[in-house]
């Protein structure tokens, strides 16, 4: 019989580590493809952040409705989480002609905009 070759026990957690602690450093302008001018570009970059909820969408009149008096919450809380970190969105702005491109980029925990 083969013996097993010695391992430490944490093989699994120090790999899912550092899968987890994924950082990423973009500078602040990148020459990108920009379709309004037909060429590349400067773009200035910058991270997409969600606009304010519009309070009167058909969705939030339902909540509102759904929640309303008394009663248990309609819908079930979520209490586990699958996932970690979100998928970051850059927004690439033409120098040029304005035109915005938003890029999906890949998960990460931490992202940094470098001046350049």
């Amino acid at each position: 019989m083969r013996s097993k070759p010695e391992t430490s026990g944490n093989h699994h957690s120090q790999a899912a580590s550092k899968a987890c602690d994924i950082r990423m450093k973009v500078k602040s302008t990148m020459r990108k493809f920009c379709p309004r001018c037909g060429g590349h570009t400067l773009h200035q970059v910058s991270v997409y952040k969600k606009g304010k909820d519009r309070s009167m969408a058909e969705g939030a009149r339902r909540m509102t409705r759904k929640t309303k008096g008394y009663g248990s919450f309609p819908k079930p809380i979520q209490k586990r989480f699958a996932k970690t970190t979100k998928k970051t969105t850059l927004r690439l702005q033409c120098t040029e002609c304005d035109y915005t491109l938003i890029s999906k980029s890949m998960r990460l925990k931490k992202i940094e905009i470098e001046k350049v």
